[in-house]
């Protein structure tokens, strides 16, 4: 199933051609602001990661939606859109406030939403374009957020499986800093790049 799923996304990446800039840029600051959010994460940690082996899960983050060569600007910005707002939406829960010191909690979602209101900007600048008309249609965005959608959704029900327990958020913290690794990797070359992802 794992290698139906890579051929699939192969097969619909390769069906657009590597573009330049579609006219959007995400801010300056994006950047930092992904590395502050890993930072973040990494202080977050409550419980040894050794302890909680038993509970590690594979949930399988579609790494070829940030690692592809042929993504175009706007499918990438999509990606990483929806990974925020997923992530966003994952910790701003009563769940997670029980689960996490309150303080590092807050400025993790203040960094999330700042990121979010980020890749928006970028992505009503893309939609204004001429381009974008066929950019709202693409089937690929459809196809990467159905994906990321099946990601989370597999992340909150195990959650729920193990009873938001201390070492399931540790485990789904590791995850999401694997997740966020993988994104900004992608915003770096989203900026050094000009818009061009042919080559990382």
């Amino acid at each position: 199933m794992a290698l139906l799923l890579s051929l699939l996304t192969t097969l619909v990446l390769c069906s657009y051609g590597p573009v330049g800039s579609l006219g959007c840029d995400l801010p300056r600051d994006s950047v930092l602001l992904s590395k502050e959010t890993l930072v973040l994460l990494g202080q977050m940690r409550r419980v040894s990661p050794s302890l909680c082996l038993k509970d590690r899960r594979d949930f399988r983050f579609p790494q070829e939606m940030v690692t592809g060569s042929q993504l175009q600007k706007a499918q990438a910005v999509s990606v990483l859109q929806g990974t925020m707002q997923q992530t966003l939406s994952l910790f701003h829960t009563e769940r997670s406030s029980a689960a996490w010191n309150a303080t590092l909690l807050d400025q993790l979602l203040t960094v999330l939403h700042q990121q979010l209101e980020g890749t928006k900007s970028c992505m009503e600048e893309v939609t204004g374009k001429e381009a974008s008309a066929r950019t709202a249609k693409d089937l690929t965005l459809r196809y990467f957020r159905a994906t990321l959608w099946r990601y989370f959704r597999g992340i909150r029900l195990y959650l729920q499986e193990k009873k938001y327990s201390d070492c399931a958020w540790e485990v789904v913290r590791m995850e999401i800093m694997r997740a966020f690794s993988s994104s900004a990797k992608l915003q770096e070359r989203l900026r050094s790049k000009d818009g061009n992802l042919q080559s990382s």
